[in-house]
Order: C-alpha cells, then structure tokens, then sequence
C-alpha cells in the first residue's frame, strides 16, 4: 500500500532531507519551491528573497559537526566552508538521492488549507489546487528579517543584514559611519568586514544584551569538536562546568570593552568569531551598548553618549513565519509556537515541522534526526502521543532546552542537538513504535488506507 500523498514546503535543507527521507521509504511527494533553485538560505542570490548569505560568509559550524551522517562532506572541504561550498554541497545530496525529480521549482505554495476530516487543500502559485494527506512546512526561520524598535527617527540609511552582500552592495560602504546594530555571528561578519582600514569606515557595535564571544578553534582543531553534551549528566551540571571553563577561552566580552552580558555563559547563544575581538582591540571597531533613541542622523545611547551616522545595519534576526497559512489558523507570535519534539501541534496530527530549531552545535544532523521520525509517522510505523501528553512533554522540553536562557524570540525554539537526538532515538521513537504496535498507525494513515481500500473494491 503505497504511503500518504505528502506536500513539502521548501526545497532548503529541510525540504531537501525530509525528500530524502520520505524517498527512502517509499512515501509520494510532491516538494513545492518557489525558487529556481535548491538550498534555501544557502542559494547565494536566491531569486526568492530567501537567502541571508552575503559574499563573503563561512559556515560558522564546522565541517565536521555540520555533515550529513549518511552524505559526509568531502575531504578537502576546509574545515569551514565558503558558502558557495554548502550549496554544492547541497546540489550533491540531491544529485546523489534523485531529489529533483520530487521538486517543482518557480511554484511555491500560495495557500495551505486543512481540510474538514483531515488533509490539505494546497494551492500553488501557478494557480492550481491539489489534495495532499501529509503536509511538511520546511519553509526556514531566517529570511523575514526582524527589526530593533527603538524610539525616534533615524533619516540616513538603514538595512537589515538580511540584505546586506558585500560593502558595495545594496549600498556603497565606503567612507561612511556605520552602526551595526546586534551581536550575533552576522552582526560580528559584517562589523569586521566593514571596519577594514582599506574601506575608511568608522565603524560602532552596539548590543543590548551582550554576548560571550567563543573562538572557531582550540588548540589548532575547530572548537565544535570538543563541544558535545551528554545525556547520561545533568544538563545543569554540564552547563555549569562550562560556566567555569569559559574564561580559558577568552570568551569574556568586557575583554574588548563590549558591555558585560547580562547573562551568563550558555544562557544565550554565544558568538563565534576570530576577528571580533582583534578588531575591537585594534580599535577598528568601537564598542556601544544598547540605543537609547534616534533622532535624524544622531544615535544616543543608553550610557549617554552619542553618536552621527550615515548608515545603520539592524542584525536583530528574522520573525518566524508562515505566509501561506491564515494568521488565524497557525501563527508563531513572538517566534512561539508549541510543537511536541520541534516537530507536531497537537491536535493537527496531519501536519509536521522540519529545521523548526536553533540546535547547537549543528542544524544538518538535526535536520536528519526529525526526519527519520517523520518518515516512521507517514508509513504509519510510528504513532504520536495523546494531545495532553504532546502538551505535557512541550513544557517538560522548553523547560530544558530554555528554561536557562534569555527570553527572547532568539531563543525560542534553541535546543541542544546531541540530547535531542538521543531522546528521539532512544526514547520517543521507540515509544512511538510501541504505541503504533498497540492502538495501530496514526489515525491519518488508517483513513488512507480505508480510503485506498474503497476505491479498490
């Protein structure tokens, strides 16, 4: 009996591995992108507005940590690749598992309705209406940029990073004061880029909550690879260890005369840059804290200091986003949305999330680990929980995954990829076996196959 007719949103790396997946075990689908192109975030260019890649960017995760476990990356990748690498990376996997024969390109999805009884109405963007059983929202979580609210107005030049390419491109940064707003890894990528002698800028980080700065290597190995928790410890007692590690790194931000963080080490998503630091102690760049307020071309702020500038860069992060549901419907207020594993809403047991996370240390592998669930759930092999113990297990995962951190719509969906792939493999979807073995498949897989049943008669 072949599988549930199944949509997938998105031809990113979610998209593309839950393709895989589903393949694998022999479930139809149907992968709608609305780009010419596969890699999503990854298509430097992306003719779908999708992409936050600028010309200069390396994957901040190693090589070594972001693999695929069934598709390595090659060897004489370096350990960070160019972005440029990432996406033939991506157009291998394809090529190699016979993913673009399930993808129609230039015809993203226009509107996703649930159906009365179960499955979707998915409408296209060329025009057409198509029933599904399955639907997979692989539509990625960083390409509707998010912007600071700060008081005042600012009249010079303001972009997100979003949409910032290289320093003459979507605006000359030449000869200019700019203020990058942000401290993540795209705001410490664009502030060092920006704040080289040869471009005469006068460059100003500013940063609200500060952040503790880790470098890409140890001891002449990438960091990524000492990092891995276990869950055979307290996560509590893990943390705190590296709480009392961090200074052997130089991790410390006041270091550099950036404020102190108001968090501690691990209670937010920590920075990764070499040059950062060197940066702001050559004096290339200079350290703010948070905006107070913008009034024409002058920023104040908070500490009562202020500053003229041509040009502001907002690297605040993206909203989480899904356009072609009714608002009503499903929506992620402030980047929340309660999902049992990243993965399912209760009560909508036809609809799954992939790449819906901010897993540390690695995406790609958490990418993997989801979809093997998935693919389980869509031949019936594995069975959810009841809705109360879905909503039960939520809470019980927010509260290890960020109970400790910022709140912030940063901060989510962050999860830890090595606890969460050893609950999915060793606990959930075992569990979920057992429960398909008892109360049999999930109640959508028993309608398909009533449903193929009756047509067959």
């Amino acid at each position: 009996m072949p599988g549930p007719t199944t949509a997938v949103i998105g031809a990113g790396i979610s998209g593309l591995t839950a393709g895989k997946m589903l393949g694998d075990y022999g479930v139809p689908y149907t992968c709608f992108e609305a780009s010419d192109r596969i890699g999503g975030n990854w298509a430097f260019g992306n003719p779908n507005g999708h992409s936050s890649a600028y010309r200069s960017l390396h994957i901040d995760t190693s090589k070594h940590r972001l693999s695929f476990k069934d598709f390595p990356m090659p060897e004489d990748y370096p350990d960070f690749p160019h972005h440029t690498q990432i996406k033939a990376y991506l157009d291998s996997y394809a090529e190699a598992f016979g993913l673009l024969d399930n993808i129609e390109f230039e015809n993203g999805v226009e509107h996703a309705e649930r159906l009365d009884g179960g499955g979707w109405e998915i409408t296209d963007q060329a025009g057409a209406t198509r029933r599904f059983d399955l639907l997979v929202v692989a539509n990625g979580h960083h390409w509707d940029p998010r912007y600071a609210d700060f008081p005042g107005e600012f009249t010079g030049e303001s972009i997100h990073s979003h949409h910032y390419i290289d320093p003459s491109d979507p605006l000359d940064f030449h000869g200019k004061r700019i203020l990058v707003v942000g401290i993540g890894n795209s705001a410490a990528d664009i502030a060092v880029e920006l704040s080289s002698r040869s471009l005469s800028n006068e460059v100003t980080l500013s940063t609200r909550s500060s952040a503790w700065i880790v470098p890409k290597y140890t001891y002449g190995l990438p960091a990524d690879k000492y990092y891995a928790t276990t869950p055979y410890l307290p996560l509590k007692w893990q943390r705190w260890a590296m709480q009392k590690m961090q200074f052997m790194t130089g991790s410390n931000p006041e270091l550099y005369g950036l404020p102190a963080p108001n968090h501690k080490f691990f209670e937010a998503h920590p920075t990764q840059s070499v040059e950062l630091p060197l940066r702001l102690g050559s004096g290339d760049i200079t350290p703010k804290g948070n905006v107070a307020r913008l009034d024409g071309s002058t920023v104040h702020f908070e500490d009562g200091t202020s500053s003229d500038f041509d040009v502001i860069v907002y690297a605040t992060g993206y909203n989480i986003t899904f356009p072609f549901f009714d608002p009503e419907f499903l929506s992620a207020p402030e980047n929340r949305i309660r999902l049992f594993k990243r993965m399912f809403k209760p009560g909508l047991e036809d609809l799954a999330f992939i790449g819906l996370a901010q897993a540390t240390p690695t995406l790609f592998p958490f990418v993997e680990a989801q979809t093997r669930l998935l693919a389980a759930y869509a031949v019936g092999r594995y069975r959810l929980p009841d809705p109360a113990e879905m909503e039960r297990a939520i809470d019980e995962d927010q509260a290890k995954y960020t109970g400790h951190v910022l709140d912030r719509p940063r901060h989510t969906q962050q999860l830890d990829y090595f606890i969460y792939e050893h609950d999915l493999r060793a606990k959930e979807i075992p569990a979920g076996v057992e429960r398909a073995r008892l109360q049999g498949p999930p109640p959508f897989v028993a309608r398909v196959a009533r449903e193929a049943q009756a047509a067959s008669a």
